[in-house]
């Protein structure tokens, strides 16, 4: 069901638009922790620590898609808002043909250069094996990760929330299942992980599509619309490159550091990688709501109502702080618990380091999502400059902070107190980006 996001008021529309997406963040976390939690519980903690430390690389190959994902959202959340559908065809025909460009290139960097990578970020001799064998079968499945994210944007962008809901909730819960039968069943070990995430990529990117394919044929048009704009792709490339650089620098930042903390051992690792899972869950969950937002301001923008941005700025605030709470309470106090989840018969070191890191970054949440609220804003706006530069400072003092304060007695520990600073610095900068946007120069005249 297509909704219009620029009639009614912006904090009810925002929470109809934005309930189903609470629905499918918590259906994306748990496909992105299964595979965490069944090699930790099931295989052991070498295994949390391989498929933890693949994670990051595959972060790099998922900042593309996610920025295919942006820049055709983005586009065809303006042409829908100003009822251009024959443009809004052609948009989407020109992202899937850019998007199936990258993923070809992407796959041949991945199948060539994977074992490069793990050996450039220092992956300890006792878990490179299965961090390569799960990355190799990862890259096969690259299209499904790419066109799935196209054709979730693509709904987004027509204001339908509740059918990447439904996708999700299926191969997510589907995707656990089979990992615990090809681990614990067939006993395939970390092959078994990537094969069943593998697996349920493909089945839910296939329905997506078709679904998409559907929906798109239900919109009348006078003539047939092209399939490729030169135009239309400029547009596109100008959101989606620096989403993607976003992104892919983000994770190459997370790459440099998951380098640093390798250099603690394996229980370090495995602490940080059930912790930075459960972290993931919530930047991801603001980062989805963020996009819920772009695609809430892209509509407005597009028919021409800049007066519902500031509007839509305060509900957006409301919804994220309205998630941010139980998650702090949940880490802050009961982390240990949740660290549980993904191993089994945990070292001291690895749990210890687990509760440290969520003790110190969670309480910094409320900051965090404001910026992607914010950030969200941005985006569908196209004000892709200002939304950059405050994305680079906080990748950059994470990272030099990381690197720097790993080297001091604090150790491991100082590498955990980068994210508050870069995140509180960053989210200055794009507040007050928000704050002199032109929707609220229009307020004030």
């Amino acid at each position: 069901m297509n909704n219009d996001l620029t009639m009614g008021k912006p904090e009810r529309v925002l929470w109809k638009f934005c309930l189903p997406l609470f629905g499918s963040i918590i259906f994306q976390q748990l496909y992105n922790i299964a595979d965490s939690l069944v090699a930790g519980k099931f295989i052991g903690e070498n295994a949390l620590a391989a498929v933890g430390n693949s994670y990051e690389i595959t972060l790099i190959f998922i900042a593309f898609a996610f920025g295919c994902n942006m820049g055709c959202s983005v586009i065809v959340s303006q042409l829908f808002g100003a009822k251009k559908y024959g443009e809004m065809k052609t948009a989407v025909s020109t992202a899937c043909i850019f998007s199936a460009v990258i993923c070809g290139v992407l796959m041949l960097i991945g199948i060539l250069g994977c074992g490069g990578l793990l050996q450039l970020i220092r992956t300890p001799e006792e878990v490179f094996a299965d961090s390569k064998l799960y990355l190799d079968i990862y890259v096969w499945g690259l299209p499904f990760v790419f066109f799935y994210n196209i054709a979730t944007g693509i709904f987004s962008a027509m204001g339908n929330s509740r059918t990447p809901f439904y996708l999700l909730a299926v191969s997510s819960t589907a995707n656990i299942a089979v990992d615990v039968l090809f681990v614990k069943g067939f006993r395939m070990g970390v092959a078994g992980v990537a094969w069943a995430t593998f697996l349920c990529q493909g089945i839910s990117c296939i329905l997506a599509v078709a679904l998409v394919w559907r929906n798109l044929q239900k919109l009348q048009i006078q003539e047939k619309a092209p399939l490729f704009s030169r135009e239309l792709l400029k547009k596109i490339i100008v959101i989606a490159v620096p989403s993607i650089l976003q992104q892919s620098f983000i994770s190459v930042g997370n790459i440099i550091i998951q380098s640093v903390i390798n250099g603690f051992g394996a229980a370090v690792m495995a602490g940080y990688s059930a912790a930075v899972k459960l972290n993931n869950l919530a930047i991801t969950s603001y980062t989805t709501l963020g996009n819920g937002i772009s695609n809430y301001a892209a509509q407005n923008i597009g028919a021409g109502k800049l007066s519902r941005i500031s509007g839509g700025f305060r509900a957006g605030l409301k919804i994220v702080w309205s998630l941010t709470l139980p998650l702090f309470l949940l880490y802050f106090f009961a982390g240990r618990f949740f660290l549980n989840l993904f191993m089994d018969a945990p070292t001291d070191t690895a749990v210890r380091t687990g509760i440290l890191y969520l003790r110190i970054l969670s309480p910094f949440y409320f900051v965090i999502s404001a910026k992607l609220v914010a950030d969200g804003i941005l985006r569908g706006a196209g004000l892709m400059k200002k939304f950059m530069a405050a994305t680079f400072v906080d990748l950059l003092l994470r990272i030099i902070l990381a690197a720097a304060l790993a080297q001091t007695p604090l150790r491991e520990t100082g590498i955990w107190c980068a994210w508050p600073i870069g995140w509180t610095i960053s989210t200055g900068m794009s507040l007050f980006f928000f704050h002199t946007g032109p929707w609220n120069r229009k307020a004030a005249e």
